[in-house]
C-alpha cells in the first residue's frame, strides 16, 4: 500500500515540477563537484563557499535560461512584445539630469580629480552613475550567488557567467564586499553595476582609505567609473557626439562605426549641428560616425570614438546615447533632442525578425536575426529601400511588414 501511495504521489506531481527537482539536484551536485574545487584553487575557503550557497537554489525566473536537456541548437524564440521607436528609452533623462545637479556640487572635488586623472568629464561619469543605480539609491534586490550560480549552470552564456561566479566568490573571500552580496538580475554589483570580474579589473580607491568600495563609497564609485572608461580608450578632450541635421542627399545607410570619416567631410556633405553652431575645430579634424537610432523617424547624430567607449559599458546604441544626452543636460543645461520621434505603427519583435531573415536571404548583413534593429539592420533596410527605388527610412515601420518577408 505504501508503494502504491508513493506511486500515486509521484503521478500527481506535474512533470515540470519533477524535472525541476531533478535539475535542482544536478545543480547542487555541480556546485560541489565542479565549482567548489575551482573556487578552492582560487583561494576561496570552505567556510566562505558554504556561506555563499547556504539556502541557495536555482532562480527559474531569470531570463535566457537553458536547463540541462534543452536543445542548445534550437533557435531562440522571438518575443511577441510590441516594439516601439526609441522614445520610451529616454523617459528618465530629465530626472537623472535634475538629480545630478546637487551631486555635481557635492562631489565637485572628487569629480575634478578623477577627470584630471582619466580625461573622462564629470557629466559623463554622473550620467552613468545615475543610469546604473540612480546615484546609489536604486534597490538592487537579488542574491548575487543565486543569480550567478543559476546563470553559470544553465544560461545560454555559461562560458561568460562561470568566471563571474568564481570572481564573486573571490570577492566574498577578500572581505571587500558587503554580505549578503546583492546584484541585479544580470549579476552586476554595486553603484557602478560592475560584473565581479570587472570589479577586480577596474574598481579603484577614490577616497584614500585603501579599499575599492563601490557599494558604500561615492568617491570610489566615481573613480571606478572614470577608470573603466579610461581603460577602454576614452579620448581626452573629445566629446561623445552632436545632434545633427542630415540632408536628404546624405543616405541614412551611411550609418555605422565602419563608415567613419572626418567630421569636416560630413560638413562638406551638408551635415550641420542642430544648434546652428559650427563643430569645434579640434573635432572637425577627428573622425566621426553617422548614428541614426530611429533612421529618418528620429534625431540623428555624428558621434565620436568616445560614443563607442560608452558602448563598452553597455552594448546598446541607445544606452550610449542616453549617457551622452543626460551628460549634455547636466553640463550645459540643454533640453530634449531637437527632432522628435515619429510614429512607426504597431510592430512586434517577431515582425522585425522576419524582415531581418528576408534581408539575410538577399545577402545583407543585419547583425543577426534577433528582432532588434541595430545599426546593421537599420542600414540594410535603407540599402534595400534604395535598391527598390524607395526613399530610405533605415528603420522598420508597419508597412514594411508586407514588403519584407
Amino acid at each position: 500500500m505504501i508503494r502504491i501511495a508513493l506511486l500515486l504521489l509521484v503521478l500527481a506531481v506535474p512533470a515540470s515540477a519533477q524535472d525541476r527537482a531533478t535539475v535542482e539536484r544536478q545543480y547542487q551536485a555541480w556546485l560541489q563537484e565542479e565549482i567548489w574545487p575551482e573556487a578552492r584553487r582560487e583561494g576561496v575557503s570552505r567556510s566562505v563557499f558554504d556561506r555563499a550557497f547556504n539556502g541557495i537554489t536555482l532562480n527559474w525566473k531569470l531570463p535566457d535560461l537553458m536547463p540541462p536537456g534543452s536543445n542548445s541548437k534550437a533557435p531562440k524564440k522571438q518575443s511577441q512584445a510590441e516594439f516601439g521607436n526609441p522614445r520610451r528609452y529616454f523617459r528618465g533623462v530629465g530626472s537623472d539630469a535634475s538629480a545630478a545637479v546637487s551631486l555635481r556640487r557635492k562631489y565637485a572635488q572628487t569629480l575634478a580629480r578623477v577627470e584630471k586623472k582619466t580625461g573622462v568629464p564629470a557629466h559623463i561619469i554622473l550620467g552613468i552613475w545615475g543610469r546604473e543605480s540612480g546615484y546609489g539609491r536604486a534597490n538592487i534586490p537579488h542574491n548575487a550567488f543565486e543569480v550567478l550560480g543559476t546563470k553559470a549552470f544553465m544560461s545560454r552564456r555559461v562560458a561568460l557567467f562561470r568566471p563571474e561566479l568564481i570572481a564573486a566568490l573571490k570577492l566574498a573571500q577578500s572581505g571587500q564586499a558587503p554580505s549578503p552580496l546583492k546584484s541585479s538580475w544580470a549579476g552586476a554589483l554595486g553603484q557602478p553595476q560592475f560584473l565581479p570580474t570587472n570589479y577586480f579589473k577596474y574598481a579603484v580607491d577614490g577616497d584614500g582609505d585603501g579599499r575599492a568600495d563601490i557599494w558604500r563609497s561615492e568617491a570610489d564609485t566615481i573613480a571606478s567609473i572614470g577608470n573603466y572608461l579610461a581603460k577602454h580608450g576614452w579620448q581626452r578632450g573629445r566629446d561623445w557626439g552632436f545632434e545633427v541635421n542630415v540632408p536628404a542627399s546624405v543616405s541614412c545607410a551611411l550609418e555605422g562605426p565602419d563608415q567613419g570619416r572626418r567630421i569636416s567631410q560630413w560638413e562638406k556633405l551638408g551635415v550641420t549641428r542642430v544648434s546652428g553652431r559650427p563643430f569645434p575645430a579640434h573635432e572637425r579634424r577627428g573622425e566621426g560616425y553617422l548614428m541614426m537610432p530611429a533612421g529618418r523617424f528620429g534625431p540623428a547624430f555624428i558621434v565620436t570614438p568616445n560614443f563607442y567607449v560608452l558602448k563598452e559599458y553597455n552594448k546598446s546604441d541607445l544606452y550610449a546615447l542616453y549617457i551622452g544626452h543626460v551628460g549634455d543636460r547636466i553640463a550645459f543645461g540643454s533640453g530634449p533632442f531637437s527632432k522628435g520621434w515619429a510614429d512607426i505603427g504597431k510592430l512586434n519583435r517577431s515582425n522585425i525578425a522576419t524582415m531581418q531573415s528576408a534581408l539575410e536571404r538577399q545577402g545583407h548583413d543585419v547583425g543577426g536575426v534577433d528582432g532588434l534593429p541595430g545599426f546593421k539592420t537599420r542600414r540594410s533596410i535603407g540599402r534595400w529601400q534604395e535598391a527598390q527605388g524607395q526613399s530610405a527610412t533605415c528603420f522598420p515601420y508597419a508597412k514594411l511588414k508586407t514588403q519584407l518577408r
